[in-house]
Protein backbone atom coordinates (compact mmCIF):
# COMPACT_ATOMS: atom_id res chain seq x y z
CA UNK A 1 0.00 0.00 0.00
CA UNK A 2 1.58 3.64 -0.76
CA UNK A 3 0.59 6.97 0.85
CA UNK A 4 -1.85 7.86 -1.30
CA UNK A 5 -3.98 4.16 -0.78
CA UNK A 6 -3.45 4.62 2.89
CA UNK A 7 -4.51 8.47 2.55
CA UNK A 8 -7.83 7.14 0.83
CA UNK A 9 -8.52 3.94 3.07
CA UNK A 10 -8.07 5.70 6.10
CA UNK A 11 -11.32 6.28 8.51
CA UNK A 12 -12.94 6.55 11.72
CA UNK A 13 -14.81 3.89 12.10
CA UNK A 14 -16.50 2.96 15.52
CA UNK A 15 -17.39 -0.53 15.20
CA UNK A 16 -14.22 -2.13 16.24
CA UNK A 17 -13.57 -5.94 16.32
CA UNK A 18 -11.10 -7.76 18.67
CA UNK A 19 -7.37 -7.85 16.99
CA UNK A 20 -4.31 -8.89 18.91
CA UNK A 21 -2.48 -5.95 19.50
CA UNK A 22 1.56 -7.19 19.73
CA UNK A 23 4.74 -5.35 21.35
CA UNK A 24 5.68 -5.70 17.20
CA UNK A 25 2.99 -3.46 16.15
CA UNK A 26 3.22 -1.01 18.72
CA UNK A 27 6.55 -0.59 18.22
CA UNK A 28 5.25 -0.18 14.36
CA UNK A 29 2.90 2.68 15.44
CA UNK A 30 4.87 4.44 17.43
CA UNK A 31 7.71 4.43 15.09
CA UNK A 32 5.87 5.77 12.34
CA UNK A 33 5.30 8.90 14.74
CA UNK A 34 8.58 9.05 15.76
CA UNK A 35 9.92 9.57 12.31
CA UNK A 36 7.95 12.74 11.64
CA UNK A 37 8.94 16.17 11.51
CA UNK A 38 8.40 19.10 14.28
CA UNK A 39 10.13 22.45 15.20
CA UNK A 40 13.77 22.33 15.45
CA UNK A 41 13.39 18.47 15.80
CA UNK A 42 11.84 18.85 19.22
CA UNK A 43 9.56 15.55 18.66
CA UNK A 44 7.19 16.73 21.79
CA UNK A 45 4.75 13.89 20.84
CA UNK A 46 4.36 11.11 23.75
CA UNK A 47 2.11 8.49 23.93
CA UNK A 48 0.96 5.35 26.46
CA UNK A 49 -0.88 2.54 24.89
CA UNK A 50 -3.51 1.12 27.13
CA UNK A 51 -3.72 -2.23 26.49
CA UNK A 52 -4.33 -4.32 29.40
CA UNK A 53 -7.88 -4.93 30.23
CA UNK A 54 -6.78 -3.26 33.77
CA UNK A 55 -5.59 -0.05 32.20
CA UNK A 56 -8.54 -0.04 29.20
CA UNK A 57 -11.01 0.08 31.94
CA UNK A 58 -9.34 2.90 33.69
CA UNK A 59 -9.65 4.67 30.23
CA UNK A 60 -12.82 3.74 29.84
CA UNK A 61 -14.26 5.51 33.33
CA UNK A 62 -12.93 8.54 31.76
CA UNK A 63 -14.99 8.68 28.31
CA UNK A 64 -17.94 10.74 27.54
CA UNK A 65 -21.03 9.55 27.20
CA UNK A 66 -21.72 8.43 23.40
CA UNK A 67 -18.32 6.92 23.04
CA UNK A 68 -19.22 3.88 24.63
CA UNK A 69 -18.28 2.16 21.30
CA UNK A 70 -14.34 2.84 22.27
CA UNK A 71 -15.06 -0.09 24.79
CA UNK A 72 -14.70 -2.66 21.86
CA UNK A 73 -11.26 -1.13 21.08
CA UNK A 74 -8.12 -3.55 21.49
CA UNK A 75 -5.93 -0.42 22.39
CA UNK A 76 -6.12 2.94 23.42
CA UNK A 77 -3.67 5.56 22.99
CA UNK A 78 -3.46 8.25 25.18
CA UNK A 79 -1.38 11.23 22.54
CA UNK A 80 0.06 13.90 24.74
CA UNK A 81 2.81 16.97 24.97
CA UNK A 82 3.93 19.15 27.08
CA UNK A 83 3.71 22.83 25.68
CA UNK A 84 7.37 23.87 26.45
CA UNK A 85 8.97 20.79 24.88
CA UNK A 86 8.31 22.71 21.77
CA UNK A 87 8.97 25.86 19.89
CA UNK A 88 6.65 28.82 21.25
CA UNK A 89 7.36 31.64 18.58
CA UNK A 90 4.86 34.19 19.86
CA UNK A 91 1.25 33.68 19.82
CA UNK A 92 2.25 29.75 18.16
CA UNK A 93 2.31 26.50 20.31
CA UNK A 94 3.95 24.03 17.89
CA UNK A 95 3.51 21.51 20.17
CA UNK A 96 -0.26 20.97 18.72
CA UNK A 97 0.87 20.90 15.13
CA UNK A 98 3.80 18.34 15.88
CA UNK A 99 1.63 16.37 17.75
CA UNK A 100 -1.43 16.05 15.10
CA UNK A 101 1.45 15.23 12.55
CA UNK A 102 2.69 12.28 15.03
CA UNK A 103 -0.73 11.51 15.15
CA UNK A 104 -1.50 11.45 11.27
CA UNK A 105 1.60 9.40 10.62
CA UNK A 106 0.65 6.82 13.20
CA UNK A 107 -3.10 6.95 11.47
CA UNK A 108 -1.43 5.74 7.89
CA UNK A 109 0.62 3.22 9.45
CA UNK A 110 -2.22 1.54 11.31
CA UNK A 111 -4.26 1.96 8.16
CA UNK A 112 -1.60 -0.25 6.32
CA UNK A 113 -1.47 -2.77 9.37
CA UNK A 114 -5.40 -3.44 8.75
CA UNK A 115 -5.96 -1.43 11.67
CA UNK A 116 -8.26 1.35 12.57
CA UNK A 117 -6.97 3.99 14.48
CA UNK A 118 -9.99 6.44 15.25
CA UNK A 119 -9.21 9.36 17.42
CA UNK A 120 -11.81 11.30 19.77
CA UNK A 121 -11.92 14.31 21.65
CA UNK A 122 -14.75 13.14 23.94
CA UNK A 123 -13.37 12.17 27.48
CA UNK A 124 -11.98 13.99 30.57
CA UNK A 125 -8.40 14.71 30.16
CA UNK A 126 -7.68 14.80 33.97
CA UNK A 127 -9.45 11.13 34.32
CA UNK A 128 -7.49 9.77 31.68
CA UNK A 129 -3.72 11.59 32.64
CA UNK A 130 -4.73 9.90 36.50
CA UNK A 131 -5.71 6.62 34.95
CA UNK A 132 -2.35 6.33 32.73
CA UNK A 133 -0.20 8.10 35.56
CA UNK A 134 0.60 11.55 32.87
CA UNK A 135 2.01 14.42 34.81
CA UNK A 136 -0.09 17.22 35.36
CA UNK A 137 1.67 19.70 33.50
CA UNK A 138 1.35 17.36 30.25
CA UNK A 139 -2.06 18.08 27.66
CA UNK A 140 -3.86 14.91 26.71
CA UNK A 141 -4.82 15.86 22.73
CA UNK A 142 -6.65 13.15 21.75
CA UNK A 143 -7.38 9.00 22.38
CA UNK A 144 -6.77 7.08 19.46
CA UNK A 145 -9.03 3.81 19.69
CA UNK A 146 -7.25 1.17 17.51
CA UNK A 147 -8.95 -1.87 16.54
CA UNK A 148 -10.43 -4.20 13.12
CA UNK A 149 -12.98 -2.95 11.22
CA UNK A 150 -16.08 -5.25 12.46
CA UNK A 151 -19.59 -5.40 10.98
CA UNK A 152 -21.15 -5.59 14.16
CA UNK A 153 -22.76 -2.20 14.97
CA UNK A 154 -24.64 -2.80 18.39
CA UNK A 155 -22.40 -1.11 19.71
CA UNK A 156 -23.48 2.25 18.28
CA UNK A 157 -25.98 5.05 18.13
CA UNK A 158 -28.32 5.09 15.33
CA UNK A 159 -26.68 8.30 14.41
CA UNK A 160 -23.20 6.39 14.71
CA UNK A 161 -24.02 3.59 12.75
CA UNK A 162 -25.07 5.50 9.92
CA UNK A 163 -21.63 7.12 9.71
CA UNK A 164 -20.27 3.60 9.37
CA UNK A 165 -21.71 3.04 5.74
CA UNK A 166 -20.03 5.59 3.46
CA UNK A 167 -17.12 8.58 3.97
CA UNK A 168 -18.74 11.31 5.93
CA UNK A 169 -19.09 14.34 3.21
CA UNK A 170 -15.83 16.28 2.71
CA UNK A 171 -15.81 20.67 2.14
CA UNK A 172 -15.16 20.61 -1.55
CA UNK A 173 -11.72 21.60 -2.44
CA UNK A 174 -12.86 25.27 -3.57
CA UNK A 175 -13.40 26.27 0.23
CA UNK A 176 -10.32 24.41 1.45
CA UNK A 177 -7.17 25.91 -0.46
CA UNK A 178 -6.40 28.85 -2.51
CA UNK A 179 -3.62 30.21 -4.67
CA UNK A 180 -1.74 33.48 -4.14
CA UNK A 181 -4.28 34.85 -1.55
CA UNK A 182 -7.17 34.53 0.68
CA UNK A 183 -10.69 33.85 -0.73
CA UNK A 184 -13.78 34.68 0.92
CA UNK A 185 -14.54 30.85 -0.42
CA UNK A 186 -12.39 29.76 2.92
CA UNK A 187 -14.22 30.93 4.89
CA UNK A 188 -17.10 28.14 5.69
CA UNK A 189 -17.73 25.77 8.34
CA UNK A 190 -18.51 22.45 8.09
CA UNK A 191 -22.42 22.24 8.06
CA UNK A 192 -23.57 19.34 10.62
Amino acid sequence: MDVKEAILKRRAYRALGPVEITDDMIQELATASQLTASCFNNQPWRFVFARSPQALAKVHAGLNKGNEWAHRASVIIAAFARREHDCLIKEREYYLFDLGMAVSALQLRATEMGLVAHPIAGYDPAAIRRALGIPDDCMVITLINVGKKSDDLSALTDWQATQEKERPPRLPLENIYSIDEFDEKLNVKVER
